[in-house]
Parts: structure tokens; C-alpha cells; sequence
């Protein structure tokens, strides 16, 4: 009797240590309180204006990465002049004030990617209030590269390429791996991404939460449904990508869930977006997560929406940064100037 009763004493400790154990690991589903909570964090209600844009107005400029190297902001940043993609890069020492650098992905003859090099930097720190720093691998800086071979504004059959280079901060052309990492006509392509793949953004995860410290996002189309939603997909070298998963971590089956910017925000992963189209125009978007692949989208207010005249048709395409107390939210605008690089910010930060 006195071992059965041992028993049964050891298994209920083992229950109450397995709940114990439960509840300290965080549930998939955020609640609604700490969206809330993220929400006041991020939000950035006063629009700065525009911080850049092209001095020839028939081209048109867009998707802003940026990233802080030797006590200098720089922006690469993505230019259409009518045939197609190409990347540049711009510095700053203030987040406000931008000078063009050059250069550094141009259009090219007889490839894969000819006419479309949209480039954006991988591996940035993504604490929230960090040092926005870029990690290397292999000694090497990398980014990956929407490309494609067919002129016009994201024209034809678009692929993800990857690049490495030496340099952050100065005007030169990436070195360009000779084929895509990801294609829509790969084998394994799922139902979601087998038209085509637009904008991607890799980060590196420490934790190894995927299995693999290289995690890509990436919005794409397929080819039974005109819609664009956000996959995953994972990699050990930068070199070689396998998907993640068989359906998308985001989209509303309609309209366009894109381009991916993750922030780390205490325990917390925040997924930066832009939605359009499920609702009149595009607008930023966040979703949260705890795991990188399992995410809670936020049901309030947009981040950022048209209001002004500079972004009255589209206020979309997001990085969002915090310095020296104050949120810094870039985005492409287009309105009356044209495709533009807007700014909003937590702090009413604009010249009285």
C-alpha cells in the first residue's frame, strides 16, 4: 500500500510540474491586452513628410531599408524608371536629411534577373531600439533581391536573388550569385507563390526557433488566386533556402498582405506590413508573434493611411525603427509628388 501510495504521489508532482511547465510557455494566440500594449509602443501618429525623393521626377523611388554603420544612417533604397528595378543607397545623420550615394544593383544583359534588381539588406538587427547594426556571415554583408528579366514595373515572372559584399557604406555593385535561391517554378513551390515572388527580408534568429538561424519572409502571388500573401522559408548558409510550412503566415485572401519587417519588442516578435485592397487603397499593418512562424494580427487602427496629399493614393511598404526614444516610420507614399519616401513619427519632431 505505502508504494502505491509513493506512486501515486510522484505522478500527481509530475502533472503539476507538466502544468507548471505549460503554462510557462506562451500561448500562439496573443491577447488582445499586449496587442494593445504593442500598439501604443509603435504607433506614430504625426506624418513628418517627405524625406526622399527622386530628383527626376518621371522615376519613381520605393522600399526603404535602413541600417546604422560607424555613427551613420544609410538607406538602400529601389528606383523605376520605366523598364524595371534597380538599387541605391543614401546616408544620413539625422533620419531625416538624405544624400544619395550611387549605385550599387544595375540592370544587365543576357540574365535572369536583366531588368529588375530590387535589392534589401539583409541580416539588420532587429531589436526594437537597438543599434540597427548588420550582422556579417562569412565575412560578407548579404541581401536579397527581387529580380527578373522582363521590363516594366514588376513585370513577368519575378524570382528572389541573393548577393553578398564586402561593404555597407559605399556605392558599389553587389556580387550577384548567377541563379535565384527562390523561383515560382521550383518544384516544391506552393500553392500561394507559384506566380510570382515580390519583396523578401531575411533576419537573423539566435534561438533557432525554425531549426535554422536564417529566416526569410517573402510575399508572393499564385496562379489560381490574384492575391499576394507572406510564406517563409529557412536557410543554414544563406545559399540555400527550403520553404517553411505549406500555407502563408499571412493573408486575408484578397487584395495584398507584403512586404515583411520584423522587430524583436521584449519577448515579443512584431511583423511590420502593409495590407491593400481588402479595404479601399494600402496602409500599414502589424501582426505579432511569439514564435516567428504563428502570428496575431492586429484588428484597430492602420499604422500608417492615406491622409495627406503627398500619400493620398498609397501609404504602404514599411521599416520602422526606434532611436534615442522616438519611433521613426518610413514609407512609400504616392500621391501628388509622385512615389516618394515618407516619414511618420511618435514625436511631433517637425520644424515649428
Amino acid at each position: 500500500m505505502k508504494n502505491i501510495n509513493l506512486i501515486l504521489i510522484l505522478l500527481i508532482i509530475s502533472v503539476l510540474a507538466c502544468n507548471r511547465e505549460k503554462k510557462s510557455i506562451p500561448e500562439s494566440t496573443i491577447h488582445q491586452e499586449i496587442m494593445n500594449q504593442v500598439y501604443e509602443e509603435v504607433k506614430t501618429p504625426f506624418k513628418y513628410g517627405i524625406v526622399y525623393q527622386h530628383p527626376d521626377s518621371s522615376k519613381m523611388v520605393d522600399s526603404p531599408t535602413i541600417f546604422r554603420e560607424n555613427n551613420r544612417w544609410y538607406m538602400t533604397y529601389i528606383v523605376f524608371d520605366g523598364n524595371g528595378y534597380e538599387t541605391w543607397l543614401a546616408e544620413s545623420d539625422n533620419l531625416l536629411n538624405w544624400e544619395t550615394k550611387g549605385k550599387i544593383f544595375s540592370f544587365t544583359k543576357n540574365t535572369w534577373d536583366a531588368n529588375q534588381k530590387a535589392g534589401y539588406v539583409a541580416l539588420v538587427d532587429i531589436k526594437w531600439g537597438g543599434d540597427y547594426s548588420v550582422k556579417k556571415f562569412k565575412d560578407k554583408y548579404w541581401m536579397t533581391y527581387l529580380g527578373g528579366n522582363t521590363a516594366g514595373y514588376e513585370a513577368g515572372i519575378l524570382k528572389t536573388g541573393i548577393a553578398n559584399s564586402t561593404t555597407l557604406t559605399d556605392a558599389q555593385h553587389w556580387n550577384v550569385a548567377d541563379n535565384p535561391i527562390l523561383s515560382p517554378l521550383d518544384k516544391n513551390a506552393r500553392w500561394f507563390e507559384n506566380k510570382t515572388i515580390y519583396k523578401s527580408l531575411v533576419i537573423y534568429d539566435s534561438s533557432k526557433q525554425t531549426g535554422h538561424p536564417f529566416v526569410m519572409y517573402y510575399n508572393a502571388k499564385g496562379d489560381t488566386s490574384n492575391y499576394e500573401s507572406i510564406g517563409m522559408a529557412v536557410s543554414d548558409d544563406m545559399i540555400n533556402w527550403k520553404r517553411f510550412g505549406e500555407n502563408p503566415v499571412i493573408t486575408k485572401h484578397e487584395g495584398i498582405c507584403g512586404d515583411a519587417q520584423i522587430a524583436k519588442y521584449n519577448n515579443l516578435y512584431i511583423m511590420f506590413y502593409f495590407g491593400a485592397f481588402w479595404k479601399p487603397g494600402a496602409f500599414e499593418r502589424f501582426a505579432c508573434s511569439y514564435d516567428l512562424v504563428n502570428w496575431t494580427e492586429w484588428n484597430g487602427p492602420d499604422l500608417i493611411a492615406p491622409s495627406e496629399d503627398f500619400d493620398i493614393q498609397y501609404a504602404h511598404k514599411p521599416w520602422v525603427i526606434k532611436w534615442e526614444g522616438v519611433v521613426y516610420h518610413f514609407y512609400n507614399a504616392v500621391g501628388d509628388k509622385g512615389r516618394v519616401i515618407a516619414l511618420a513619427t511618435s514625436k511631433n519632431i517637425s520644424p515649428e
